[in-house]
């Protein structure tokens, strides 16, 4: 097995006079399936195209972009698995140190934007030739959308790099119809045939639903949550229907349907490609590529996401339809794996973007679509949902049983709402005999029943009900395993109030996290959608949306309340609560009052309590 081409050398030597495509991307070339430019490029060269690799080109003029000459059919672009304003700053806009999928996890070797700055590159270095985009950052930005870095509502990137096609959503299917359609010469009345595929007309197409205006969702918070809510409601392969928004006077942006979901057939293929599994070797100079480690001995299990959390742009991207490779594709794969020299008989992890999820939510998704107005799990799981975890068990059990593995972890994230629905109860077990060490990492996000409303997330009494399970199974096993709960602080809907209400719940559970995460609006949530228009796009109710940084800093310090650094940030917030009762020394108390005689904060009676998780820890 070989890299695909990463320099001219490398394509003469293949016997090629030129690549038909470059693959121009802002991350280094690793060809393992957990990257999307490997499973594209893979794809690519499967089907007879020649494919160039150009990895986070120097960007500051056009010079790189000719590093392959002229290719025959032309450019795809995509800014890698992480939208690109993202990967460099956090959720306080402050300017990351490290990015773990450049070399070296060196920084600012991509650009800002990087979609749209590439694509700008190109036009300079070869005026006339196709580019298609794609990737997250080209997905998650097709329509006008708010972004939080500028603070207003720009365009779709469509518009921005002046590309010829932009391709939406898991792009197997997409990538192979759309260079296709350029190879045969790009015939323009094929547009409106190419699914999962945004482009650019002079007028609207005939009988096309039009959502609001770029100009309309630009002044309006209304007509924003309205075109949101036709966007995320027609993100569906089988009931879904094109759309088209007006970009400026003279241009509109088309939207086809999605594509549909890789059959199981089809995604055991994609994954049986000849990847190497490697980083490129020119990076092993400067220490390999990190984001390789997380991934390197784990396997990627299924697609899609029916949990619908408002916070997640999953549902934009791969759609709520789960599709998952079969035992016998997840099985071949593992057992590659120990014939490797580094693996040390532990399989990080089997899962995707829920780690419990196998298949559909139910038999009529393939056929009828996911339901437009109804969500699966939220606010209780629907009556038809499938809530078996038999396959999984099988799959699991299997794994752990081939020579070689000491240990199949699962820390993918697991939805405990649908564990729960299943009345089987042995995946349950079967998780906390085999599949952790020694800690559960789950995302309950909140307990304020008026923030988890707002999340799609499941009620308190819910993720209670798990807790109460999970540490009875764990006695029953005689095993002292704890939960760690994922929490976010200052997401639309949250009140000083309610993050006043989960401090206190972290103190009576004698648990405080090590890192809160910020929300951080990100294009194509619902989430984001109330942070911009401070409304609630399912029914335009108004909703409080947290966003000056100092009442930020307060939400954040209450979940870490027992930070001496945090005290007088928590004090504040308990002021203007009105909750001074918790200011004490009492064992109610998150904070003690302030010594008037030297501003040092004297030691609470509740400094002992031990934290970090669940089991038999009780408050002292």
């Amino acid at each position: 097995m070989d890299f695909l081409p990463i320099t001219p050398q490398e394509v003469k030597a293949l016997g090629w006079d030129a690549p038909d495509f470059v693959y121009v991307v802002g991350e280094a070339y690793v060809d393992h399936p957990s990257f999307g430019h490997a499973i594209i490029s893979r794809v690519l060269e499967h089907a007879g195209y020649r494919v160039a690799m150009l990895c986070l080109p120097e960007y500051h003029s056009a010079e790189a972009f000719r590093l392959f000459g002229q290719p025959k059919l032309g450019f795809l672009v995509s800014s890698g698995v992480i939208d690109s304003m993202v990967n460099h700053y956090t959720a306080a806009k402050k300017r990351r140190s490290t990015d773990v999928y450049a070399p070296g996890g060196r920084a600012g070797l991509r650009p800002d934007r990087a979609v749209t700055v590439y694509c700008n590159r190109i036009h300079e270095a070869y005026p006339k030739l196709p580019i298609l985009i794609g990737g997250v950052e080209a997905s998650l930005r097709r329509f006008s959308h708010y972004d939080y870095w500028d603070n207003k509502v720009r365009r779709s990137v469509l518009v921005d790099s002046a590309a010829t096609l932009l391709m939406y959503g898991m792009g197997e299917k997409t990538i192979l119809e759309c260079c296709d359609w350029v190879r045969r010469g790009m015939p323009a009345h094929e547009l409106n045939q190419l699914r999962g595929v945004c482009y650019m007309a002079k007028e609207p197409p005939k009988g096309m639903l039009q959502i609001p205006s770029h100009a309309e969702v630009s002044k309006d918070a209304k007509a924003y949550c309205k075109a949101f809510m036709l966007e995320y409601g027609e993100q569906d392969p089988v009931r879904g229907q094109a759309l088209c928004q007006q970009q400026d006077n003279q241009r509109y942006l088309v939207q086809n349907p999605p594509a549909m979901p890789l059959s199981r057939q089809e995604l055991d293929e994609v994954y049986d490609l000849p990847f190497t599994r490697l980083a490129h070797p020119s990076y092993n100079k400067v220490g390999g590529v990190p984001a390789l480690s997380e991934v390197r001995f784990s396997l990627s299990a299924v697609r899609g996401c029916f949990g619908a959390c408002s916070f997640c742009a999953l549902t934009f991207h791969q759609g709520r339809i789960v599709t998952s490779r079969s035992e016998a594709s997840l099985l071949k794969e593992a057992k590659l794996l120990t014939t490797f020299p580094d693996f040390k008989g532990y399989i990080h992890d089997v899962g995707g973007p829920t780690a419990n999820f196998r298949f559909p939510a139910c038999s009529k998704q393939l056929k009828e679509g996911a339901c437009k107005n109804r969500q699966c799990l939220y606010p209780t799981p629907c009556k038809n949902l499938n809530t078996s975890h038999e396959e999984l068990c099988s799959l699991l059990r299997k794994l752990r049983s081939l020579p070689k593995v000491k240990k199949v972890f699962i820390r993918s994230g697991i939805r405990y709402d649908y564990l729960l629905a299943d009345q089987k109860g042995d995946f349950l077990r079967e998780l906390c005999q085999y599949h952790i060490s020694g800690q559960l990492k789950v995302a309950p996000e909140h307990i304020s029943s008026n923030v988890l409303s707002k999340m799609g997330k499941p009620k308190r009494e819910v993720y209670e009900r798990f807790v109460s399970k999970y540490e009875q199974m764990n006695r029953k096993l005689g095993l002292q395993q704890y939960l760690v709960p994922y929490l976010m602080s200052s997401h639309p809907g949250s009140e000083l109030k309610d993050a006043v209400e989960l401090a206190e719940y972290l103190r009576d559970i004698g648990h405080q996290p090590e890192q809160v995460q910020d929300f951080y609006p990100t294009p194509g949530t619902l989430s984001t959608c109330m942070y911009f228009t401070g409304l609630d796009p399912r029914d335009l109710t108004l909703v409080y949306v947290p966003k000056t940084e100092h009442e930020k800093a307060m939400q954040r310090a209450l979940l870490q309340y027992k930070n001496p650094r945090n005290h007088e940030l928590v004090r504040e917030a308990l002021r203007l609560c009105g909750r001074e009762d918790l200011i004490c020394y009492d064992r109610n108390a998150l904070v003690p009052p302030q010594s008037k005689r030297n501003g040092t904060f004297p030691r609470s009676p509740r400094a002992d309590v031990r934290h970090g998780g669940y089991g038999d820890k009780k408050r002292r």
